[in-house]
């Protein structure tokens, strides 16, 4: 962790697929809210023209950078790319935002702040105290809630908003978990990151957030995503509890 915590290089990811009518207002916010952070943007090759105002607004701000990617490949394969972006031009912290103007940019000093007090993960969490949720039907919400809470008992993860997107990580953090080996995507991609930083025994610090649904656009969301969710939380959950029941299985035989 660095000592001069001011002089950590901050870069926000945020990937895009079919996001022009909210990108230029996000970039917009975000460099208004936190000056010192520089913005990628990951294209997806949008066909809605994303990509050009993206280069748009690269030309006009050298602390926006553009990573135009072949085609949509998912959440997960595109914040991983900007991940790697980031770390070999030496940013010591990556943050992960929506494009949709759901993860409000002015909430990020706050997460930044929780980073520099000594976390080596912040979350911005929904479902702890002053954090919400704006514009959902109950149907996502207890979606969303459900699946965070399934995530953390079957993984044993201490933390209240396990799926969320926005995140502040230490690039040491990052690098310490294998990005190499993610081949997760969409909410399940956000619940490998968080159970390889927790197995690792890193700091986790939840921050209160407003999360808005998205105006303009259409979301990602798909059954396709939920159900890969699923699968993929109970088979990393199952695969734990046999380490755990063999070891339990050998303190109860040697006390006897």
């Amino acid at each position: 962790m660095s000592n001069d915590s001011g002089a950590d290089r901050v870069l926000v990811v945020v990937p895009t697929y079919n996001e022009a009518d909210n990108i230029a207002g996000i970039a917009g916010r975000l460099r208004a809210a936190v000056p010192r952070a520089d913005l990628l943007i990951c294209d997806d090759n949008s066909p809605d023209g994303t990509g050009k105002i993206a280069d748009e607004l690269a030309e006009a701000d050298q602390q926006v950078h553009v990573l135009h990617r072949v085609g949509k490949e998912g959440l997960g394969a595109a914040y991983l790319a900007g991940f790697r972006w980031g770390i070999n031009r030496g940013y010591q912290v990556l943050v992960e935002m929506d494009a949709d103007g759901s993860h409000r940019p002015e909430e990020l000093p706050r997460m930044l702040t929780a980073l520099e007090e000594g976390a080596d993960l912040v979350l911005g969490s929904r479902w702890v105290p002053g954090g919400q949720v704006v514009n959902w039907p109950k149907s996502r919400e207890w979606l969303s809630r459900g699946g965070s809470a399934y995530s953390r008992l079957l993984l044993r993860l201490p933390v209240r908003d396990v799926t969320g997107g926005y995140r502040v990580f230490r690039v040491h953090t990052l690098q310490s978990i294998g990005l190499d080996y993610v081949r997760s995507q969409g909410y399940c991609f956000q619940v490998d990151l968080l159970r390889r930083t927790v197995a690792r025994g890193c700091t986790v610090v939840e921050v209160p957030i407003t999360f808005v649904e998205r105006e303009y656009g259409v979301s990602k969301m798909s059954r396709a995503i939920v159900a890969e969710a699923l699968w993929r939380v109970t088979v990393w959950g199952l695969g734990s509890l046999l380490p755990r029941q063999r070891a339990a299985e050998a303190r109860a035989s040697s006390a006897s």
